[in-house]
Protein backbone atom coordinates (compact mmCIF):
# COMPACT_ATOMS: atom_id res chain seq x y z
CA UNK A 1 0.00 0.00 0.00
CA UNK A 2 2.80 2.42 0.93
CA UNK A 3 6.02 2.94 -0.94
CA UNK A 4 9.33 3.99 0.58
CA UNK A 5 8.56 7.68 -0.14
CA UNK A 6 5.20 7.43 1.65
CA UNK A 7 6.70 5.76 4.71
CA UNK A 8 9.48 8.34 4.81
CA UNK A 9 7.06 11.31 4.78
CA UNK A 10 4.62 9.67 7.23
CA UNK A 11 7.47 8.93 9.65
CA UNK A 12 8.74 12.51 9.38
CA UNK A 13 5.25 14.01 9.79
CA UNK A 14 4.10 11.95 12.77
CA UNK A 15 7.51 12.05 14.44
CA UNK A 16 7.69 15.85 14.22
CA UNK A 17 4.08 16.15 15.42
CA UNK A 18 4.67 13.94 18.47
CA UNK A 19 7.88 15.80 19.29
CA UNK A 20 6.13 19.19 19.01
CA UNK A 21 3.23 18.05 21.22
CA UNK A 22 5.67 16.65 23.79
CA UNK A 23 7.59 19.94 23.84
CA UNK A 24 4.35 21.88 24.28
CA UNK A 25 3.22 19.66 27.16
CA UNK A 26 6.55 20.10 28.96
CA UNK A 27 6.24 23.90 28.72
CA UNK A 28 2.54 23.99 29.65
CA UNK A 29 3.03 21.68 32.66
CA UNK A 30 5.89 23.87 33.90
CA UNK A 31 3.76 27.03 33.73
CA UNK A 32 0.75 25.22 35.19
CA UNK A 33 2.76 24.02 38.20
CA UNK A 34 3.94 27.58 38.78
CA UNK A 35 0.39 28.94 38.53
CA UNK A 36 -1.17 26.32 40.84
CA UNK A 37 1.77 25.93 43.22
CA UNK A 38 -0.24 26.75 46.37
CA UNK A 39 -2.97 24.26 45.45
CA UNK A 40 -0.41 21.57 44.64
CA UNK A 41 1.12 21.98 48.10
CA UNK A 42 -2.28 21.38 49.72
CA UNK A 43 -3.34 18.43 47.57
CA UNK A 44 -2.11 14.84 48.00
CA UNK A 45 0.75 14.01 45.64
CA UNK A 46 -1.13 11.07 44.12
CA UNK A 47 -4.18 13.25 43.36
CA UNK A 48 -1.97 15.89 41.75
CA UNK A 49 -0.10 13.43 39.54
CA UNK A 50 -2.79 10.86 38.73
CA UNK A 51 -6.06 12.79 38.92
CA UNK A 52 -4.83 16.09 37.54
CA UNK A 53 -1.66 16.03 35.42
CA UNK A 54 -2.15 12.63 33.77
CA UNK A 55 -5.60 13.83 32.68
CA UNK A 56 -4.54 17.42 31.98
CA UNK A 57 -1.88 16.53 29.39
CA UNK A 58 -4.17 14.66 26.93
CA UNK A 59 -6.72 17.45 27.30
CA UNK A 60 -4.17 20.12 26.33
CA UNK A 61 -2.77 17.96 23.52
CA UNK A 62 -6.17 17.71 21.80
CA UNK A 63 -6.92 21.40 22.35
CA UNK A 64 -3.76 22.43 20.49
CA UNK A 65 -3.69 19.58 17.98
CA UNK A 66 -4.51 21.76 14.90
CA UNK A 67 -1.75 24.20 15.82
CA UNK A 68 0.91 21.50 16.00
CA UNK A 69 -0.29 19.69 12.90
CA UNK A 70 0.45 22.90 11.05
CA UNK A 71 3.77 23.53 12.76
CA UNK A 72 4.90 19.92 12.16
CA UNK A 73 4.10 20.12 8.43
CA UNK A 74 5.79 23.50 8.04
CA UNK A 75 8.89 22.43 9.96
CA UNK A 76 9.74 19.12 8.33
CA UNK A 77 8.56 20.07 4.80
CA UNK A 78 10.68 23.24 4.89
CA UNK A 79 13.62 21.07 5.90
CA UNK A 80 12.95 18.70 2.99
CA UNK A 81 12.69 21.66 0.60
CA UNK A 82 15.86 23.20 2.02
CA UNK A 83 17.74 19.95 1.36
CA UNK A 84 16.34 19.86 -2.22
CA UNK A 85 14.50 16.61 -1.44
CA UNK A 86 11.15 17.99 -2.65
CA UNK A 87 12.75 19.02 -5.95
CA UNK A 88 14.24 15.53 -6.33
CA UNK A 89 10.86 13.91 -5.69
CA UNK A 90 9.08 16.11 -8.24
CA UNK A 91 11.90 15.70 -10.79
CA UNK A 92 11.62 11.92 -10.53
CA UNK A 93 8.06 12.08 -11.86
CA UNK A 94 6.12 12.27 -8.60
CA UNK A 95 3.24 14.70 -9.06
CA UNK A 96 2.33 17.27 -6.45
CA UNK A 97 -0.96 15.47 -5.82
CA UNK A 98 0.87 12.15 -5.35
CA UNK A 99 3.26 13.86 -2.94
CA UNK A 100 0.29 15.06 -0.90
CA UNK A 101 -1.03 11.52 -0.35
CA UNK A 102 1.20 10.52 2.63
CA UNK A 103 0.55 13.94 4.17
CA UNK A 104 -3.20 13.34 4.06
CA UNK A 105 -2.80 9.82 5.48
CA UNK A 106 -0.81 11.25 8.38
CA UNK A 107 -3.51 13.89 8.90
CA UNK A 108 -6.09 11.07 8.92
CA UNK A 109 -4.16 9.26 11.67
CA UNK A 110 -3.99 12.45 13.76
CA UNK A 111 -7.66 13.31 13.11
CA UNK A 112 -8.77 9.78 14.07
CA UNK A 113 -6.68 9.83 17.24
CA UNK A 114 -8.01 13.29 18.12
CA UNK A 115 -11.58 12.12 17.55
CA UNK A 116 -11.27 9.01 19.71
CA UNK A 117 -9.55 10.91 22.50
CA UNK A 118 -11.96 13.85 22.40
CA UNK A 119 -15.11 11.76 22.07
CA UNK A 120 -14.50 8.87 24.45
CA UNK A 121 -11.23 9.05 26.42
CA UNK A 122 -10.79 12.64 27.57
CA UNK A 123 -14.36 13.35 28.85
CA UNK A 124 -14.16 10.67 31.62
CA UNK A 125 -10.64 11.88 32.42
CA UNK A 126 -11.95 15.45 32.63
CA UNK A 127 -14.29 14.38 35.44
CA UNK A 128 -11.27 13.69 37.68
CA UNK A 129 -9.36 16.74 36.44
CA UNK A 130 -12.26 19.13 37.03
CA UNK A 131 -13.05 17.60 40.45
CA UNK A 132 -9.42 18.24 41.42
CA UNK A 133 -9.71 21.84 40.22
CA UNK A 134 -12.96 22.36 42.13
CA UNK A 135 -11.50 20.86 45.31
CA UNK A 136 -8.03 22.37 45.47
CA UNK A 137 -7.87 25.33 43.03
CA UNK A 138 -11.20 27.12 42.49
CA UNK A 139 -14.66 25.69 43.01
CA UNK A 140 -16.81 26.24 39.92
CA UNK A 141 -19.51 23.77 40.83
CA UNK A 142 -23.11 24.96 40.72
CA UNK A 143 -24.61 23.71 44.00
CA UNK A 144 -27.71 25.85 44.20
CA UNK A 145 -30.63 26.71 41.95
CA UNK A 146 -33.63 29.03 42.34
CA UNK A 147 -36.90 29.49 40.43
CA UNK A 148 -36.31 26.38 38.35
CA UNK A 149 -38.81 25.53 35.61
CA UNK A 150 -38.46 22.59 33.23
CA UNK A 151 -40.50 20.71 30.70
CA UNK A 152 -39.64 17.27 32.09
CA UNK A 153 -41.75 15.33 29.55
CA UNK A 154 -44.40 16.08 26.90
CA UNK A 155 -47.26 17.72 28.75
CA UNK A 156 -45.39 17.81 32.11
CA UNK A 157 -44.04 21.06 33.58
CA UNK A 158 -42.01 21.14 36.79
CA UNK A 159 -41.34 24.15 38.98
CA UNK A 160 -39.12 24.32 42.05
CA UNK A 161 -38.52 27.41 44.18
CA UNK A 162 -35.01 26.33 45.18
CA UNK A 163 -32.70 23.33 45.16
CA UNK A 164 -29.56 22.60 47.18
CA UNK A 165 -27.16 20.01 45.74
CA UNK A 166 -25.39 19.55 49.09
CA UNK A 167 -28.53 18.15 50.73
CA UNK A 168 -30.07 16.86 47.46
CA UNK A 169 -33.30 18.55 48.45
CA UNK A 170 -35.55 21.30 47.16
CA UNK A 171 -38.56 23.28 48.29
CA UNK A 172 -41.67 24.74 46.69
CA UNK A 173 -42.08 21.79 44.30
CA UNK A 174 -44.89 21.72 41.74
CA UNK A 175 -45.58 19.29 38.89
CA UNK A 176 -48.34 20.06 36.36
CA UNK A 177 -49.71 17.52 33.89
CA UNK A 178 -51.56 18.78 30.77
CA UNK A 179 -53.67 16.94 28.21
CA UNK A 180 -53.44 17.29 24.41
CA UNK A 181 -55.71 20.34 24.53
CA UNK A 182 -53.29 22.15 26.88
CA UNK A 183 -55.77 21.86 29.75
CA UNK A 184 -54.48 20.89 33.16
CA UNK A 185 -55.24 17.32 34.22
CA UNK A 186 -53.30 17.04 37.46
CA UNK A 187 -51.17 19.16 39.79
CA UNK A 188 -48.86 17.89 42.51
CA UNK A 189 -47.42 20.31 45.08
CA UNK A 190 -45.01 19.50 47.90
CA UNK A 191 -43.27 21.57 50.53
CA UNK A 192 -40.05 19.54 50.17
CA UNK A 193 -38.61 17.19 47.57
CA UNK A 194 -35.51 15.01 47.81
CA UNK A 195 -33.53 13.42 44.97
CA UNK A 196 -32.42 9.81 45.31
CA UNK A 197 -30.94 8.36 42.10
CA UNK A 198 -31.56 8.94 38.41
CA UNK A 199 -35.25 9.96 38.16
CA UNK A 200 -36.32 8.84 41.65
CA UNK A 201 -37.66 11.66 43.84
CA UNK A 202 -39.34 11.58 47.25
CA UNK A 203 -41.89 14.32 47.98
CA UNK A 204 -42.95 15.40 51.48
CA UNK A 205 -46.21 17.04 52.62
CA UNK A 206 -47.67 16.62 49.18
CA UNK A 207 -51.06 17.43 47.70
CA UNK A 208 -52.25 15.95 44.40
CA UNK A 209 -55.19 17.58 42.62
CA UNK A 210 -56.74 15.61 39.76
CA UNK A 211 -59.20 17.38 37.45
CA UNK A 212 -61.86 15.40 35.56
CA UNK A 213 -64.93 16.83 33.83
CA UNK A 214 -64.99 19.93 36.00
CA UNK A 215 -64.54 18.01 39.23
CA UNK A 216 -61.50 18.08 41.50
CA UNK A 217 -60.15 15.11 43.44
CA UNK A 218 -57.63 15.80 46.20
CA UNK A 219 -55.07 13.37 47.62
CA UNK A 220 -52.79 14.31 50.51
CA UNK A 221 -49.92 12.58 52.29
CA UNK A 222 -46.77 13.05 54.32
CA UNK A 223 -44.36 11.39 51.87
CA UNK A 224 -44.41 9.63 48.52
CA UNK A 225 -41.82 8.01 46.27
CA UNK A 226 -42.29 9.08 42.68
CA UNK A 227 -40.54 8.97 39.33
CA UNK A 228 -40.17 12.28 37.50
CA UNK A 229 -37.94 12.26 34.36
CA UNK A 230 -35.38 14.89 35.35
CA UNK A 231 -32.31 15.08 37.58
CA UNK A 232 -30.25 17.90 39.13
CA UNK A 233 -27.69 18.04 36.32
CA UNK A 234 -30.50 19.13 33.99
CA UNK A 235 -30.72 22.51 35.73
CA UNK A 236 -27.50 22.83 37.79
CA UNK A 237 -25.19 23.56 34.86
CA UNK A 238 -21.56 24.44 35.63
CA UNK A 239 -19.25 26.29 33.23
CA UNK A 240 -17.24 23.18 32.27
CA UNK A 241 -19.86 20.42 32.43
CA UNK A 242 -19.73 19.99 28.64
CA UNK A 243 -16.12 18.80 28.92
CA UNK A 244 -17.18 15.81 31.04
CA UNK A 245 -19.49 14.23 28.44
CA UNK A 246 -18.67 11.82 25.67
CA UNK A 247 -19.84 12.91 22.23
CA UNK A 248 -22.79 10.54 22.28
CA UNK A 249 -23.84 11.65 25.77
CA UNK A 250 -23.39 15.27 24.70
CA UNK A 251 -25.68 14.80 21.69
CA UNK A 252 -28.37 13.13 23.82
CA UNK A 253 -28.11 15.81 26.50
CA UNK A 254 -28.48 18.63 23.95
CA UNK A 255 -31.57 17.04 22.40
CA UNK A 256 -33.15 16.43 25.79
CA UNK A 257 -32.48 19.99 26.97
CA UNK A 258 -33.86 21.46 23.74
CA UNK A 259 -37.08 19.50 24.21
CA UNK A 260 -37.33 20.86 27.74
CA UNK A 261 -36.86 24.45 26.65
CA UNK A 262 -33.57 24.97 28.51
CA UNK A 263 -31.85 28.08 27.13
CA UNK A 264 -28.26 27.94 28.44
CA UNK A 265 -26.92 24.99 26.41
CA UNK A 266 -24.86 26.96 23.86
CA UNK A 267 -21.57 25.82 25.44
CA UNK A 268 -22.65 22.18 25.01
CA UNK A 269 -23.57 22.76 21.35
CA UNK A 270 -20.26 24.53 20.71
CA UNK A 271 -18.30 21.66 22.29
CA UNK A 272 -20.19 19.09 20.23
CA UNK A 273 -19.48 20.78 16.89
CA UNK A 274 -15.93 21.75 17.91
CA UNK A 275 -14.96 18.10 18.23
CA UNK A 276 -15.84 17.50 14.60
CA UNK A 277 -14.38 20.79 13.35
CA UNK A 278 -10.99 20.13 14.99
CA UNK A 279 -10.71 16.79 13.16
CA UNK A 280 -11.45 18.45 9.80
CA UNK A 281 -8.90 21.16 10.60
CA UNK A 282 -6.11 18.57 10.57
CA UNK A 283 -6.61 18.02 6.82
CA UNK A 284 -7.08 21.71 5.97
CA UNK A 285 -3.99 22.89 7.86
CA UNK A 286 -1.93 20.02 6.46
CA UNK A 287 -2.68 21.16 2.89
CA UNK A 288 -1.90 24.79 3.75
CA UNK A 289 1.34 23.88 5.49
CA UNK A 290 2.50 21.59 2.70
CA UNK A 291 1.65 24.12 -0.03
CA UNK A 292 3.46 26.94 1.78
CA UNK A 293 6.67 25.09 2.61
CA UNK A 294 7.19 22.74 -0.34
CA UNK A 295 9.06 25.38 -2.34
CA UNK A 296 12.46 26.76 -1.45
CA UNK A 297 12.19 30.43 -0.46
CA UNK A 298 14.78 33.11 -0.02
CA UNK A 299 14.09 33.56 3.69
CA UNK A 300 14.69 29.86 4.36
CA UNK A 301 12.96 27.71 6.97
CA UNK A 302 12.58 30.60 9.41
CA UNK A 303 10.29 32.51 7.07
CA UNK A 304 8.09 29.44 6.49
CA UNK A 305 7.83 28.73 10.21
CA UNK A 306 6.98 32.38 10.86
CA UNK A 307 4.19 32.31 8.25
CA UNK A 308 2.99 28.97 9.62
CA UNK A 309 2.82 30.23 13.19
CA UNK A 310 0.96 33.36 12.11
CA UNK A 311 -1.61 31.37 10.15
CA UNK A 312 -2.09 28.70 12.83
CA UNK A 313 -2.51 31.22 15.63
CA UNK A 314 -4.90 33.24 13.46
CA UNK A 315 -6.93 30.06 12.92
CA UNK A 316 -7.19 29.40 16.67
CA UNK A 317 -8.00 33.07 17.34
CA UNK A 318 -10.66 33.05 14.62
CA UNK A 319 -12.24 29.92 16.09
CA UNK A 320 -12.27 31.53 19.57
CA UNK A 321 -13.99 34.64 18.17
CA UNK A 322 -16.67 32.68 16.30
CA UNK A 323 -17.16 30.51 19.40
CA UNK A 324 -17.99 33.64 21.42
CA UNK A 325 -20.57 34.54 18.75
CA UNK A 326 -22.30 31.20 19.33
CA UNK A 327 -22.25 31.56 23.11
CA UNK A 328 -23.76 35.05 22.87
CA UNK A 329 -26.47 33.80 20.49
CA UNK A 330 -25.37 35.78 17.41
CA UNK A 331 -25.06 32.60 15.35
CA UNK A 332 -25.61 28.86 15.68
CA UNK A 333 -22.91 26.64 17.15
CA UNK A 334 -22.59 24.70 13.89
CA UNK A 335 -21.96 27.84 11.83
CA UNK A 336 -19.59 29.29 14.44
CA UNK A 337 -17.40 26.18 14.55
CA UNK A 338 -17.30 25.57 10.79
CA UNK A 339 -16.77 29.15 9.52
CA UNK A 340 -12.98 28.98 10.22
CA UNK A 341 -12.73 25.63 8.41
CA UNK A 342 -14.65 26.94 5.40
CA UNK A 343 -12.50 30.08 5.11
CA UNK A 344 -9.21 28.26 5.66
CA UNK A 345 -10.40 25.48 3.36
CA UNK A 346 -10.70 28.05 0.57
CA UNK A 347 -7.22 29.34 1.44
CA UNK A 348 -5.94 25.74 1.30
CA UNK A 349 -7.36 25.20 -2.21
CA UNK A 350 -5.86 28.48 -3.49
CA UNK A 351 -2.42 27.76 -2.02
CA UNK A 352 -2.46 24.19 -3.30
CA UNK A 353 -3.28 25.34 -6.84
CA UNK A 354 -0.47 27.89 -6.74
CA UNK A 355 2.04 25.39 -5.38
CA UNK A 356 1.04 22.85 -8.05
CA UNK A 357 1.94 25.23 -10.91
Amino acid sequence: MFKILDKYIIRKFLGTYIFAIGLLLAIVVMFDVNEKFDAILKAPVRSTVVDYFLNFMPYIATQFSPLFVFIAVIFFTSKLAGNNEIIAMLSSGVSFGRLLRPYMFSALVIAAATWVLGAYVIPPANVKRIDYMNTYVKNKRVDYGANIMLKVAPGEIMHMSRYDAATKSGSGFQLDLFDDNKEIKSRMTASTVKWDTLYSWRVYDYVIRDFDNGREYITKGSSLDTVVPFEPRDFLIAVNDHEKMTTRALDEYIERQRDRGVANISSFEVEYHRRYAVCAAAFILTVIGMALSSRKVKGGMGLNIGIGLALSFSYILFMAITQSFAVSGLTSAFVAMWIPNIIYGIIAVILYRRAEM
